[in-house]
């Protein structure tokens, strides 16, 4: 090899280590001393040791408004490229803070829309690791059509490949919208923030005061807004977090999710669950528990644990096939449904059904919650998503119902009616149009009000309507309920009908796309 061929590479290489300095080390140093990784940092935790492949390392800006001709920023403020995470590959970009403080101008878009479309055309999934001040003023209008190109395809390949936005700093303005188009968001606590308007410009219009992390902080998007899924203290965790739910996605809408030999010893009998579960409908219990005795090593992963916690949804495997698990949550408003409830259960339903996840839904409800706030809210249109999500999604669908099934609720989580493959109901299970305290007041109030004992007529007339009408037997006379089990033979039941459903297709009529009541 001649000399020159020789300079030529270190040349290349003096230009590789520049590039991966990104802003410098002073810049670097600021990154560590907010409590903040330097993207690079991050996709080596990430992803799979020594996987990681970079593209278009040596992209520039062409901006030359405002001296930008005479700024470099290296790698454009974002790293982009490929890996492997549990040995399945995944297309990343990691937005470079110490550069332009990652704000995003006309190259820093393409570097992502090129890697988003590689991602799309190679069925593997997407990784955002969101870090930007927002759009670079310095280049105009450019930025935003930048964003736009972004949003466009998060939007087109949504349900085609999992999307993940890890928020890891700011994501302030336009920058918010495409984690919110995105199937899952990551924030670390007290480090990242998502606003469309940030607090100096909020009490400048409103007279509002507030702290970016009052305003937009991890704690507020995962209990209050709705707007992410998960968060943890540190971002290594939140990487972690990352890497476990990838696990149980496939990696497009075509394949299946990864299936693991279950390795457990097979036991079925769930002696505990009686335990767990009052048969009285009034007393409380942590349906997480349930769940966690039905999933294979107790390993269920939820999702928005947090924001309406009325409803519980998640992942888990049975036999190590993984499944999307949903349950009432008796602990938080008697489980029942409202405004905030059904938009994350309706959300869930559809990301199962996107990526071929079955679903199991444990059913223990006692309606819609009532409240003026809630119907001038919109809980129709809100309730209404969670019948359009059950009764659009193809995948094997399954019930369970433990204690309550009443009213409209009943029909919305998973009925027959709607599609159910299986529902099981328990002995225990009082299946009806509304609770037996209810009915009989209305059905048997001129016996109640006529009677010598008003107060013991009523309790008897209860237990007269609970005796004809609240348990699942009516139901399974009239093939709502195929089956009434033990209610320890419940992972038995769920592991030989997903057996049975494995082969399941079914298609809908032919069309553009359905109108959810959004």
């Amino acid at each position: 090899m001649s000399e020159e061929m020789y300079a030529k590479i270190d040349e290349l290489y003096d230009k590789k280590r520049k590039i991966e300095l990104g802003g410098g080390d002073e810049r670097i140093s600021a990154q560590h001393d907010r409590g903040k990784l330097t993207a690079r940092e991050r996709l080596e935790i990430l992803l799979d040791p020594d996987s990681f492949i970079e593209l278009n390392t040596f992209v520039k800006h062409r901006a030359a408004n405002f001296g930008m001709d005479k700024v470099e920023a290296p790698g454009e403020g974002v790293v982009t490229g490929y890996g492997t995470i549990h040995g399945r590959l995944v297309y990343v970009f990691a937005q470079d803070f110490t550069v332009f403080g990652g704000a995003l101008g006309e190259m820093h878009a393409r570097k992502i829309a090129t890697v988003m479309d590689l991602a799309a055309k190679n069925g593997a999934p997407i990784i955002g690791l969101n870090d930007s001040g927002g759009a670079r003023i310095q280049e105009g209008v450019v930025s935003l059509d930048g964003y736009g190109h972004i949003f466009y395809r998060n939007a087109v390949y949504s349900g085609v490949i999992p999307q993940i936005s890890v928020i890891l700093g700011p994501c302030a303005g336009g920058a918010v919208y495409s984690p919110a188009i995105t199937d899952f968001v990551f924030m670390v606590e007290k480090t990242s923030q998502m606003f469309i308007t940030g607090p100096k410009v909020i009490e400048t219009v409103t007279g509002e005061r507030i702290s970016s992390e009052d305003l937009g902080g991890a704690r507020v998007h995962t209990s209050i807004s709705g707007n992410a899924h998960f968060c943890a203290p540190t971002e290594e965790e939140v990487l972690g977090q990352v890497r476990r739910l990838l696990g149980f996605l496939p990696q497009n809408h075509r394949e299946e999710p990864p299936v693991l030999e279950y390795q457990g010893d097979g036991g079925d009998w769930l002696e505990e669950i009686i335990e767990l579960v009052p048969v009285a409908g009034t007393k409380v219990y942590d349906v997480k528990k349930v769940l966690e005795l039905i999933v294979d090593d107790g390993d269920f992963m939820e999702v928005q644990p947090d924001f309406a916690r009325n409803i519980v949804v998640g992942f888990g495997r049975i036999d190590g096939y993984c499944v999307g698990l949903i349950a009432n949550q008796p602990k938080v408003m008697a489980g029942g449904l409202d405004i905030d409830s059904s938009d994350k259960l309706a959300r869930f339903i559809r990301t199962c059904d996107s990526f071929n996840i079955p679903l199991i839904t444990f059913v223990d409800v006692t309606g819609f919650f009532p409240g003026v706030n809630q119907e001038h809210g919109g809980i129709i249109r809100h309730g209404a998503k969670i019948l359009y999500a059950y009764s659009e999604a193809t995948v094997p669908k399954i019930s369970v119902i433990t204690r309550k099934a009443y009213g409209g609720a009943y029909v919305a989580l998973n009925s027959k009616a709607i599609g159910a493959d299986m529902v099981f109901a328990w002995p225990n299970a009082e299946i009806a149009v509304m609770g037996p305290e209810g009915a009989a007041t209305v059905i048997f109030a001129r016996e109640i009000e006529g009677s010598d004992n008003p107060a013991e007529t009523r309790q008897a007339k209860i237990a007269e309507y609970r005796e004809m009408f609240a348990n699942p037997y009516v139901a399974a006379e009239h093939g709502m309920v195929d089956d009434v089990i033990d209610p320890r033979e419940t992972r038995k039941h769920l592991k030989q009908t997903l057996r049975m459903l494995r082969g399941k297709q079914e298609t809908r009529p032919g069309k553009k796309h359905g109108n959810i009541p959004l």
